[in-house]
């Protein structure tokens, strides 16, 4: 689509290849797209990926357009971290995710994480001294990893780099629209 908001600019989705939350990934990668924005999927191999609903039951299948291990992130404007316990825990033992999210970090590009996605950024050492949700679970290893956590549909912290996070997948249309007004030009 064309014409959209978020012409020109360039998001990556990272999950792992099993247990992503289905809606956490397809809704936000859907109204990016019909927003204009392009955007990339990666997982760890090139087979499909497949989304659970709730942990548990199948979702649906998605084709990722690329590895981790191809991505370049220099070339994305945010990057987007759909949750799922099993997606975000293999996520944190992913050398390859871990570097993308440091990129990011680091470059003080925005970054969005929803649910479980959260642990992930704790093991890449970048929510120190942060304002964050998640999934409630996550309030402990978030706290000892130094972020100061709230119990809140939406939380945006722009301190070094700009951190957006969610707790559910009950919570995307604030997520999304916390993400929309990060990429929406001014």
């Amino acid at each position: 689509m064309s014409g959209g908001r978020l012409d020109g600019t360039k998001v990556l989705a990272i999950v792992t290849n099993y247990g992503v939350e289905q809606d956490e990934l397809t809704v936000p990668v859907e109204r990016l797209r019909d927003d204009g924005a392009d955007v990339e999927i990666a997982a760890p191999s090139r087979e499909p990926i497949r989304t659970l609903v709730g942990d548990e039951k199948p979702g649906d299948v998605v084709e990722p357009t690329e590895t981790l291990g191809e991505v370049d992130p220099a070339g994305y404007d945010l990057l987007l971290i759909p949750g799922g316990a099993l997606n975000a825990d293999n996520l944190r033992m992913d050398d390859d995710a871990l570097e993308i999210i440091r990129s990011f970090a680091s470059s003080g590009r925005p970054v969005a994480a929803i649910c479980h996605a959260p642990w992930a950024l704790v093991e890449a050492d970048v929510v120190k001294g942060k304002n964050v949700t998640s999934y409630m679970s996550l309030k402990t290893d978030l706290g000892n990893a130094g972020a100061s956590w709230q119990d809140s549909p939406e939380v945006t912290d722009k301190t070094g780099y700009t951190l957006i996070t969610s707790r559910t997948p009950k919570d995307l249309e604030p997520f999304l629209d916390a993400i929309e007004r990060e990429l929406t030009p001014v």
